[in-house]
């Protein structure tokens, strides 16, 4: 979950805090929030970011601790497309009126009535965000992370290219599924060859735009069977973000059947997400084979020690601090 809290890209005592407290509740995970590949990548002026060399050494603190509560850390590296320069969620999340930056996407089209008109990326510049991505990936596993997920979810810069309902290209990048795919897969295969094959790679999408005409779920079959070999290890089915308009049907476990089809028809792992809350909820999730994995955000807010409490609603041990034991 964004924290808005950074410092031109910096991370701080809070992420530190913030992490720290849900590592030390158990999980088995513990990911950093959407970090930005260039400073213009931002969602807003308090997001966090990779797109520098001094950057890695906060995340580095901060992949340290994670990893010695036992837990495996990772990170999500991303660029917000159109939907960046907003204002911090507490100050109204819309669009920056005091010193907005210039945003970017595939075409010319504000996200949404009173949003900022992003410039349609030319070639050259997606050739660029390519490697921004991956030198961002390098600065990751230099930082000491174990998990790296490409944020392509959420109407973020990845999903409106993919999004014909976003997408209005008539090069080789629009158009056609494979061309909206084509900046996508340029991403997965710089970011692979930075990224270790034995680390894991996650690619988070949004398995569904939710309006008739846009990106479905039949679309996110395929574009599992397509990125598996490129080195994906695991799809992380979230959905909607694309365009305002979008009408989604939310109820504890709504997204669990994306994480199923993309599983069970696309051939590739996959993390079910999206209010999932209780113990048992989520062990079924696993045990029935709808996905492989189960991650939590905002239960994660309510509730740091949720694992804890999860592995004694289960019958299971759970990990707990050394300095916690008395609380038993």
């Amino acid at each position: 979950m964004c924290q808005y809290s950074a410092i031109d890209g910096f991370v701080n005592d809070w992420h530190l805090s913030h992490l720290g407290a849900r590592a030390a509740g158990g999980p088995g995970l513990v990911m950093v929030e959407a970090t930005a590949v260039s400073a213009e990548g931002r969602i807003t002026h308090g997001c966090t970011g990779l797109w520098a060399d001094a950057q890695a050494e906060g995340m580095a603190r901060i992949a340290a601790f994670v990893k010695s509560q036992g837990c495996v850390v990772g990170i999500q590296i991303a660029h917000a497309g159109r939907k960046a320069s907003a204002q911090l969620p507490w100050a109204g999340g819309g669009p920056l009126t005091v010193d907005p930056w210039q945003t970017v996407a595939p075409s010319a089209i504000a996200f949404d009535q009173g949003w900022h008109t992003p410039q349609a990326l030319n070639v050259a510049e997606i050739s660029g965000l390519v490697q921004s991505f991956a030198a961002a990936a390098k600065r990751a596993l230099v930082a000491g992370f174990e998990v790296l997920e490409i944020h392509g979810a959420h109407g973020y810069l990845l999903n409106e290219f993919m999004s014909p309902l976003v997408n209005h290209r008539t090069d080789e990048y629009g158009g056609s599924f494979e061309n909206r795919t084509r900046f996508l897969r340029e991403v997965i295969e710089a970011v692979r060859s930075e990224w270790p094959e034995h680390l894991p790679l996650f690619l988070r999408i949004s398995a569904s735009d939710w309006v008739e005409g846009g990106w479905a779920v039949e679309d996110s079959v395929e574009l599992a069977k397509m990125v598996k070999p490129l080195g994906v290890d695991l799809i992380d089915c979230s959905s909607g973000g694309a365009v305002a308009y979008a009408k989604m049907q939310v109820g504890p476990g709504y997204q669990v059947a994306f994480a199923d089809a993309v599983r069970n028809r696309g051939g590739i792992a996959t993390a079910a997400v999206g209010m999932i809350t209780e113990a048992h909820q989520a062990e079924a999730i696993v045990a029935s084979g709808q996905a492989d994995l189960v991650l939590l955000a905002r239960e994660f807010l309510r509730s740091p020690y949720w694992p804890i409490h999860a592995a004694r609603a289960l019958g299971v041990e759970p990990r707990i601090p050394n300095q916690y034991l008395r609380a038993l």
